[in-house]
């Protein structure tokens, strides 16, 4: 796969020969994930997938495999971003199955028309989008930074533009007023503040934190109930006009493969290239308070500098 072939005018870097790396990859099971280690296994890689649904995560494990042929190799691991508790587990087996990790793509994500409680009380889209993906990088770290040179990549959006106020710190379950494309913004803002605290904690540890614009892609969004009324009807309409999911996982296998980004860190990326995020996505304080807040909401101890 090559990154935005009719658009990117340079030269870009061959991606990576990814034999002998191990790569999670959340939401593999779908969409842009599916793609991702799709095409990270047919690069040779070892792709652990992460799916909250079994009997979806074994039919999609049959199709990677399928994909991948003898080049790489695909597993499932199966837990709820959702459920903190199933997030702990989903880390423990992962660590039990890779010795090493080499790169870790935080992709699942979703957007909901309606305000939804987790397991642990908490709103369900920054559950989900943020604190589920900061507990579980958090929890495999340590196995990380063991295996540098490492890259973990996050899978943000354009929709952080909306969130124009920064992260509602005074309303981070969205009780007082819940608007569903407002709050995933705000999730979206705060995959993009992780990245960049994240980056900070790791500088010259050998292992990099970016996070990217997918494009606005085709993928389950609506298709299993999440996304209800004038969200999911707007979805429908639009939807002929997104790009595929192949062609959305280009800059998540471009940040995870490619030697051109080695060593680069704490970028926002759209269409393979390093953008400029908004300025409130630029806000250092506001991501180290959030890291912070994260760090108490997911129970772990909090000030550490990971």
């Amino acid at each position: 796969m090559r990154c935005w072939p009719a658009l990117v005018t340079r030269r870009v870097a061959p991606l990576s020969d990814m034999h002998g790396k191990t790569v999670v990859v959340t939401g593999g099971n779908s969409g842009i994930g599916f793609e991702t280690a799709a095409e990270l296994a047919s690069m040779g890689a070892r792709v652990l997938v992460t799916a909250r649904n079994a009997d979806k995560g074994r039919a999609a494990l049959a199709a990677l495999s399928q994909r991948a042929g003898e080049k790489g190799s695909v597993q499932l691991v199966v837990f709820d971003l959702a459920d903190l508790g199933s997030v702990r587990r989903g880390a423990a087996e992962i660590l039990e199955l890779a010795p090493r990790l080499d790169v870790l793509v935080n992709n699942a994500g979703l957007v909901l028309s309606e305000r939804v409680e987790t397991v642990d009380g908490y709103e369900a889209t920054f559950a989900i989008n943020h604190l589920g993906p900061f507990l579980l990088t958090n929890l495999l770290l340590e196995r990380i930074r063991s295996s540098a040179p490492a890259r973990i990549v996050s899978v943000a959006s354009t929709a952080h533009a909306s969130a124009r106020k920064g992260i509602p710190f005074d309303d981070l379950q969205s009780a007082r007023h819940y608007r569903g494309m407002r709050v995933y913004g705000e999730s979206k803002l705060a995959n993009i503040l992780f990245t960049l605290e994240l980056a900070r904690r790791l500088e010259g540890s050998g292992v990099t934190a970016n996070s990217l614009h997918p494009g606005t892609v085709r993928t389950g969004y609506g298709a299993d109930g999440d996304a209800r009324g004038l969200l999911a009807f707007g979805i429908k309409i639009a939807s002929p006009f997104f790009l595929s999911p192949a062609n959305g996982a280009r800059t998540s296998v471009f940040l995870a493969s490619s030697p051109e980004v080695e060593g680069v860190n704490g970028e926002y990326f759209v269409k393979c290239k390093a953008r400029q995020p908004k300025r409130w996505a630029q806000d250092a304080d506001a991501a180290a308070r959030l890291w912070r807040v994260s760090e108490e909401l997911v129970g772990l101890p909090q000030h550490q500098e990971s």
